[in-house]
């Protein structure tokens, strides 16, 4: 079993950056592909991006790439989002996610997941 706790988000301005960090238990962090998803309100889950364990791989969707950025650190069994000239079409529920296979976009290939946590851009 995977446990996964997201923190880091907020409110803030459009334009403005944060940080999430989503810290892993529970199993060997190293093992895993990492992946970050939001949900809108009356909106589906989506996948934003994700990093494979075994290449490396990154993927954004294309509505983040050049503004988000993911990253891992395995000493502190943490995966971060750093997302940066936030619209507020960002705004959603952030969730982070792991799976035991390749890097994939679909919610259904990540068989863990954490709580979320809210981000919220204002205009």
């Amino acid at each position: 079993q995977v446990q996964l706790v997201e923190s880091g988000g907020g409110l803030v301005q459009a334009g403005d950056s944060l940080r999430l960090s989503c810290e892993t238990s529970g199993r060997t962090f190293s093992s895993l592909t990492m992946g970050w998803f939001r949900q809108a309100p009356g909106k589906e889950r989506e996948f934003v991006a994700g990093i494979s364990w075994s290449t490396g791989r990154i993927s954004y969707t294309d509505a983040v790439k050049g503004r988000f950025t993911i990253s891992r650190d395995n000493a502190k069994n943490t995966v971060y989002l750093q997302m940066n000239s936030l619209k507020p079409e960002d705004t959603a529920v952030y969730y982070c996610a792991a799976s035991s296979y390749g890097l994939g976009t679909q919610a259904r290939s990540y068989s863990y997941w954490g709580q979320g946590t809210q981000v919220t851009v204002s205009s």
